[in-house]
């Protein structure tokens, strides 16, 4: 099922046998309620709510609250990142597809193309997000109950990789976040960032968002990505 995507010189081709990509951000626009939280919890501490935020994405919230509050015990960061992931969930408002999300998931359906999401979210904010959104999710998923480090630790993207059978040479990130392309970068893959929050951190391609994307089989059953 390809996708619209019209060449210019600027086009890059990836060829690929498996995609593992991120959620908020990649696929779901949760920006809104990612702010409303974290900056709600950077003024309970006294802290540079724009300063927060320049952290947060990407990583599971425990990563960043270690980050932010160096000298608090770990035990109170898993707690109160529990605490968080019960608020971001109940909380949809303003939870959107990024542009070019659903046809991206129904192009890669439709070629029946190995792909999973790797996401620093748990197993039931991912549910609602995507769903809020009308995403379907994927067969294959790892999320933060799924892996013992948060992205930019390159585990959840390896054992993405090892889901599906396929070398982390031969797969492609999509990701969103400098924590994420970290990641992906650290597994030995290619990685396309996605909008402008990806735009400086050494993606290998880079697009505005999905619309910019097109898939198409390519030989021996390897996937075709033509990125602008």
């Amino acid at each position: 099922m390809p996708m619209t995507a019209t060449p210019t010189p600027d086009t890059a081709v990836l060829t690929t046998r498996a995609l593992l990509l991120d959620m908020d951000g990649t696929l779901v626009n949760s920006d809104a309620v990612v702010e409303r939280c974290w900056r709600r919890w950077a003024v309970r501490y006294g802290l540079d709510p724009d300063a927060v935020m320049s952290v947060v994405h990407g990583r599971q919230g425990y990563a960043s609250m270690a980050l932010l509050l160096p000298d608090r015990p770990m035990s109170e960061n898993y707690a109160e990142n529990a605490r968080m992931l019960a608020e971001e969930t109940a909380d949809l408002d303003g939870v959107v597809p990024v542009p070019g999300a659903p046809a991206f998931l129904a192009a890669l359906a439709a070629l029946a193309a190995p792909y999973a999401l790797v996401t620093s979210a748990t197993r039931e904010l991912a549910a609602a997000r995507m769903g809020a959104t009308g995403l379907a999710l994927p067969r294959v998923r790892v999320t933060a109950e799924d892996v013992g480090a948060s992205k930019p630790d390159p585990e959840g993207f390896l054992k993405g990789a090892a889901e599906l059978g396929v070398p982390a040479a031969e797969c492609v990130v999509f990701e969103d976040s400098a924590a994420g392309i970290a990641a992906g970068l650290a597994a030995g893959m290619r990685v396309v960032g996605v909008g402008p929050r990806a735009a400086e951190h050494g993606a290998t391609v880079q697009v505005d968002d999905l619309t910019r994307v097109r898939v198409d089989p390519a030989a021996d059953g390897a996937l075709r990505l033509t990125l602008n």
